[in-house]
């Protein structure tokens, strides 16, 4: 269901680009915005690995410097029938982790020192199981296409802004109609880009709890998690367009109240609720 409902809304978050590329310049418009799109998307999608877990500071290592996190993300991803991921460590006290990588062959689950000191082994499993999916499932992928369809419609609506644009040489075009598109594209476009977002967590919480043998593990650790997204100030360091990759958008913060329209994750409450009621099912 969460990946009929992922399909749908990158075709509307397409037809949204298209239809915007056309008022700009018509049928030529309409290829130049998918000619920028698709440029942008691949070079996000080959090096977003890199730019992320530099970005971060991450530092990979291997087995012989931390065996039981290299051994928990090598066991977890057998269960996952994936290949073993590059295993990385991120200094900072905030419990967080997030999976990167173009594809399964290509991919790096990071989790910061904060989390490997407030979670148990089990809540931990339930985490990186959690990363995996994202892996196995290629959200990666999904959530770099849909960031860089957003950028590219904000950017051309920004571009009618300055610049006009008609689709038709007489220029008789609505002026109200091109209006509503410059300010309402971009704000469609995101909630697209939230909704996918947050119907892609859905998916690996589920996968994840598969993955680890309980979903309870993944819960417990959510309610853990956020705790601290809750409680805590926000790291300075993290960039907002990377928050959708953790388990728990670390700028939450104390006292945010962000609509769930705008939010790249689902209510946590809502996430454990639906782990609890898998567990139920799978009787552990």
């Amino acid at each position: 269901m969460n990946n009929l409902k992922t399909l749908v809304l990158m075709v509307m978050m397409a037809a949204i680009m298209m239809f915007i590329g056309g008022l700009i310049g018509g049928r030529g418009g309409l290829m130049f915005m998918l000619m920028i799109s698709l440029a942008m998307n691949i070079f996000t999608y080959w090096y977003s690995d890199t730019m992320v877990l530099k970005m971060y500071s991450a530092r990979e290592v291997t087995s012989d410097e931390a065996p039981q996190l290299y051994g928990l993300v090598e066991n977890l991803a057998a269960n996952a029938e994936l290949p073993m991921p590059r295993v990385c460590i991120i200094d900072s006290d905030v419990p967080n982790a997030f999976a990167t990588g173009r594809n399964p062959d290509h991919a790096a689950v990071a989790v910061t020192t904060g989390i490997m000191q407030a979670l148990d082994y089990n809540e931990l499993s339930g985490v990186l199981a959690h990363e995996l999916s994202h892996v196995k499932n290629r959200d990666i992928l999904t959530s770099t296409i849909a960031a860089m369809m957003a950028s590219v419609i904000t950017y051309a609506a920004q571009f009618m802004a300055f610049f006009g644009g008609s689709s038709n040489d007489d220029d008789n075009g609505n002026p109200f109609a091109a209006l509503a598109t410059i300010i309402l594209a971009p704000i469609a476009a995101m909630l697209i880009q939230m909704a996918i977002s947050r119907s892609r967590e859905y998916e690996a919480d589920y996968d994840g709890g598969v993955i680890c043998g309980n979903p309870n593990y993944l819960a417990d650790a959510l309610e853990k998690i956020e705790y601290y997204a809750s409680h805590v100030q926000p790291e300075r360091d993290v960039n907002p367009a990377t928050a959708h990759m953790f388990i728990i958008n670390p700028l939450k913060g104390a006292g945010a109240k962000i609509a769930n329209l705008f939010s790249t994750h689902p209510a946590t409450e809502e996430r454990i609720a639906r782990l609890r009621e898998q567990a139920a099912m799978m009787r552990v």
